[in-house]
């Protein structure tokens, strides 16, 4: 009896650990007909996953094998999502009856191994989105899964090993339309390798090895991507053929010439920056010119070339360009004299040139919003030659070497100058690192600029009314590394001032403000300024909303007044970590966040002046008591009467 009293419990502690169920997996995540069972580290997909699923996310775990068995034998997927795993084999005809999967991701795994079987993946009967890129596949092998795709319409085979693509790759898939290789190591593209492709759009060869197209003949095609490759020559074959392509980056090549487009095009997006190019010839010959044939064109970029020249001839067949960026070349002369020119073009882009010639016709250039001219040490204008753009609202200036003229009459302009007044519709002006020496009065005078960049002039002399003119317009002032000691010129005028930049300077005393000020941003940084004027802080107070002190020989208790308005108020300090003061029984400045008043506390006045009179009758008082103990030492002298 005693022996089946201890087997008992034995007994029961086994048949309980027979009763429990197996252990169970992570759990997915199921949204209505959504899985979701990203990173839990499966090698297969759970025996419980609803019947019904649609979209399975098994991205990011250890599956390895991929068959009916992985996916729990579930056949109803409409989007499968594979990538990042380690799968190597996939069981043959597994796709078959899934007759709903239109998406298939199977990136990141390792199908170079089941393509060396040279097996093919089977029938993907209804899939229409395939991405099998970061696969190691090399030449050959995505036969094995493009075999029987009738219905594959996006395709991505990019970050792979391929170096030649064969007349018949996509023999299988003749209903795709986009295609993505990029960064591949491909070499050759056979001819007639996507020309039974009538539906393709979108092909994206970047960043290869191709070295030259002589004969593009895709007709239907509307995005060609050949950026980052080997290429030296893009001709198309001569044909009166109609061309859909929409969209051409050739940039980061290695073209020595423009590229020879269809003429009968709708090209609207041409790229061939950072190339070689030094001709807007498409021939290698220089005495042999070929129009360009460009009517639809909104966007060319040609930057980081070695151009020297653009003739306006080049412009003649670009009716809709918007957008020209020729920035950094070697053009020294850019001239638009022609009034039928550059109609509709808003941006161009001349910065880091070597100009020494820029001119434009009266009436040229109608639209014309923002001109880029930094970095092209420009020294002559024509005076007027920004008043005959009438719709300019950015103009970059920087590092050049221009003198401004003043708009007063009794002003005696430099012959050089040039006049930034009355240009009705500039908005933003940018003059830093422009060896500015002076800046007389109403040098912007019925313009309306919001933004003012007179950084980088060292030494500038601001005429008392040189911004006379903005007081209604000028929301942000910039005027920092100018040497500055002080400003000459009224900022409390301006009354839409918000953002004002004066660091790194020379200031040694704010400039004024009323309470009037609407300034909202304030640097300060690398100047001068011992104490802040009370009245001036006062006035900042409520527009003041983010003030930068950082490195200033600020004075701790002068600037009580400040502390409260750091400690008390909503200003916000971004350099706070940087901004201290010196404090005169502390032999290292203190950051003014840990600066309190009492730090500062002296004796008053008042308590000076009656420690002193104490001090004045306690020795009065004791000089009365000690005259007084001479005086009873002394002998008393006898009195003597006569008769």
């Amino acid at each position: 009896m005693a022996a089946v009293q201890l087997l008992f419990p034995l007994l029961v502690s086994c048949v309980t650990a027979n009763a429990r169920p197996p252990r169970q997996l992570p759990a997915c995540q199921v949204v209505q007909m959504d899985v979701f069972c990203s990173n839990l580290n499966l090698r297969s997909a759970p025996l419980d996953l609803p019947h019904s699923v649609q979209m399975l996310d098994f991205s990011r775990n250890q599956v390895q094998n991929l068959s009916q068995e992985t996916l729990a034998y579930r056949t109803g997927f409409h989007h499968l999502n594979l990538h990042s795993n380690k799968i190597h084999f996939i069981q043959p005809g597994l796709f078959k009856d899934m007759t709903d999967l239109k998406v298939l991701d199977l990136s990141r795994n390792h199908l170079n191994v089941f393509a060396h079987s040279k097996t093919n993946i089977g029938p993907l009967t209804a899939v229409e989105s395939l991405d099998l890129s970061s696969n190691g596949l090399y030449t050959g092998m995505s036969d094995f899964f493009l075999a029987d795709s009738p219905a594959l319409a996006n395709l991505s085979l990019s970050s792979n090993s391929i170096t030649r693509i064969a007349q018949d790759t996509f023999s299988g898939s003749l209903s795709l339309e986009r295609i993505s290789l990029h960064n591949n190591v491909i070499l050759e593209i056979e001819d007639g390798a996507f020309d039974s492709l009538n539906h393709l759009t979108e092909l994206d060869l970047s960043k290869n090895s191709i070295t030259c197209i002589t004969d593009f003949n895709l007709c239907n095609l509307k995005v060609l991507n050949l950026s980052k490759n080997s290429m030296e020559f893009f001709q198309s074959v001569r044909s009166t053929d109609a061309y859909r392509l929409q969209l051409l980056d050739l940039s980061e090549n290695k073209m020595h010439y423009f590229p020879l487009l269809p003429r009968n095009n709708v090209l609207q997006h041409l790229d061939v920056s950072r190339n070689r190019l030094q001709s807007l010839n498409v021939t290698g010959s220089p005495d042999r010119s070929t129009t360009v044939y460009l009517y639809h064109l909104r966007f060319l970029d040609m930057s980081y070339n070695q151009l020297k020249v653009i003739p306006e001839s080049f412009f003649y067949c670009m009716a809709s360009l918007e957008v020209l960026n020729v920035s950094n070349n070697c053009i020294s002369s850019f001239v638009v004299s022609n009034e039928g020119l550059l109609q509709t073009v808003k941006i161009i882009n001349l910065s880091f040139n070597s100009l020494q010639t820029l001119m434009f016709g009266e009436n040229s250039m109608p639209s014309l919003e923002e001109l880029h001219l930094q970095g092209n040490d420009l020294t002559v204008l024509d005076h007027q030659i920004f008043q005959r753009l009438p719709n300019i609202r950015h103009l970059y200036l920087q590092e050049n070497d221009l003198e401004i003229c003043g708009a007063d009459k009794n002003h005696k302009n430099p012959p050089e100058c040039v006049f930034f007044s009355s240009i009705p519709s500039l908005q933003f002006l940018y003059l830093s690192e422009n060896n500015l020496q002076t800046l007389p009065s109403n040098a912007f005078a019925n313009t309306p600029l919001e933004l003012l960049d007179l950084s980088l002039n060292p030494g500038l002399d601001m005429h008392k009314d040189s911004l006379s003119g903005l007081e209604t317009s000028l929301v942000h002032l910039l005027l920092r590394e100018n040497n500055i000691s002080r400003l000459n010129t009224d900022l409390s005028s301006l009354k839409s001032l918000k953002h004002i930049d004066l660091s790194t300077n020379q200031l040694t005393t704010l400039p004024t403000w009323n309470k009037e000020s609407s300034i909202e941003s304030l640097n300060l940084q690398n100047n001068n300024l011992v104490t802040l004027e009370s009245s001036t802080m006062l006035a900042l107070e409520h527009s003041l909303k983010t003030l930068y002190m950082g490195s200033n020989p600020l004075s701790c208790c002068s600037n009580i007044g400040f502390l409260q308005m750091v400690q008390n108020s909503a200003l916000v300090i971004p350099d706070i970590e940087a901004v201290t003061c010196i404090l005169e029984d502390y032999s290292e400045p203190v950051n003014i966040g840990k600066l309190t008043e009492e730090m500062c506390q002296r004796p008053s006045t008042q308590n000076y002046i009656i420690a002193v009179v104490l001090t004045v009758l306690c020795v009065l008082i004791a000089l009365g008591v000690a005259i007084k103990c001479c005086q009873a030492r002394k002998p008393k002298p006898i009195r003597s009467f006569s008769a």
